[in-house]
């Protein structure tokens, strides 16, 4: 197009225009100089791609622009400035990739979440292109709840929700309702340590039923655990070692923490990581025995699974207790893994998505 309006216009066409088009590596502009426009510079009048103007042979003022130049034409010389942008202009409008945004619910009894819900979002952030928001209830018992629960939509505008609190005594069910409500919509979850702990009632001792007054919470984390072991290392063994969650992972051995029964395991749900305990003898145990020796105990202590209608990813682990657990860089990486897992932004070689690489 260009060429065939140089041909039928002259090589000094673009002069007579009152454009001059600018560009540099990172910017393209096009500047209106309203200038006189003297009669050798005026174009021609038949050629005039809209020939519908009457006649103008002479200059009407100095800022005045020749009827050639009407606003019609006005259309060609933003065409030609759309043809003319570079591709380093193309590229400033490029958008970024949006980061993951997660929101972690953190707080209650028996744990420093203070310092556990800073190393969760640095640890994340560093890994990932996330945005992770804190809800942290500075409630230190057992019965710490959170008003972002107070809302029908508290999990709108966030893409994953880590359950990072421990409310073993909060039993009221319309609140625990609202919370599993956003998960049944669809809302994958991570649920850490103590949260296998909280939310509980009725005869929660015993297998609980996932349609039972007091299984739902059970039934959304896919295993029921009812108690812990003593504050010893655990031996990390994975079960799966082909899930993107696990792959590449090799055995470690955790500083002290608690390793969590399982009680129950509910449909849906696949068991990622075996944790082995040497567990001593309590007191009970010794004054019946006091020769009793520390036993072995074994429960899974990461998982995968399924919740509700829409099979709602959800990724699990009972480890976390200590701080020196949250920091280690081998518990990060299993937790970071597990969140682009449930969002289904994990590659199968336990990669992230590349819109969340970093």
């Amino acid at each position: 197009m260009i060429a065939e309006t140089d041909r039928r216009l002259g090589a000094d066409w673009m002069n007579a225009l009152p454009i001059r088009l600018v560009h540099s590596a990172k910017r393209f502009t096009a500047q209106i100089e309203l200038r006189p426009l003297t009669p050798s510079k005026t174009l021609p009048l038949q050629l005039n791609p809209f020939p519908t103007e009457s006649p103008t042979t002479e200059p009407q003022g100095p800022l005045m622009i020749q009827s050639i130049l009407n606003f019609r034409n006005a259309a060609i010389v933003w065409s030609a400035c759309i043809l003319f942008a570079t591709p380093s202009f193309a590229q400033e409008a490029t958008p970024q990739p949006m980061p993951l945004k997660v929101l972690l619910v953190a707080g209650g009894c028996c744990h420093d979440y203070v310092t556990q819900t800073k190393l969760l979002k640095d640890g994340i952030e560093a890994r990932i292109n996330a945005v992770v928001t804190v809800e942290l209830s500075e409630d230190t018992t057992t019965k710490a709840t959170f008003d972002i629960y107070n809302s029908d939509d508290w999990a709108d505008g966030y893409d994953v929700v880590i359950h990072d609190e421990c409310s073993a005594n909060v039993t009221e069910k319309p609140y625990v309702d609202r919370i599993l409500a956003a998960h049944r919509a669809g809302t994958p979850a991570v649920n850490l340590h103590c949260a296998m702990h909280s939310y509980r009632w009725g005869n929660f001792k015993a297998p609980v039923e996932p349609d039972a007054d007091n299984g739902g919470w059970y039934e959304m984390i896919g295993v029921q655990s009812t108690s812990h072991g003593p504050k010893v290392p655990i031996d990390v063994i994975r079960t799966d070692a082909d899930h993107p969650i696990t792959k590449g992972f090799g055995p470690w051995k955790t500083g002290n923490e608690e390793l969590y029964n399982n009680l129950r395991v509910y449909a849906g749900t696949s068991a990622l990581v075996t944790g082995k305990q040497m567990t001593p003898p309590n007191k009970r145990e010794l004054k019946k025995n006091p020769d009793a020796k520390p036993v072995e105990k074994s429960a899974v202590i990461a998982w995968t699974s399924e919740y509700g209608p829409k099979k709602t990813k959800v990724f699990s682990t009972s480890l976390g207790h200590q701080n020196e657990t949250v920091s280690d860089d081998r518990y990060m990486d299993f937790v970071v893994r597990g969140l682009l897992w449930s969002t289904g932004n994990l590659t199968s070689d336990g990669k992230p998505a590349k819109s969340l690489a970093k």
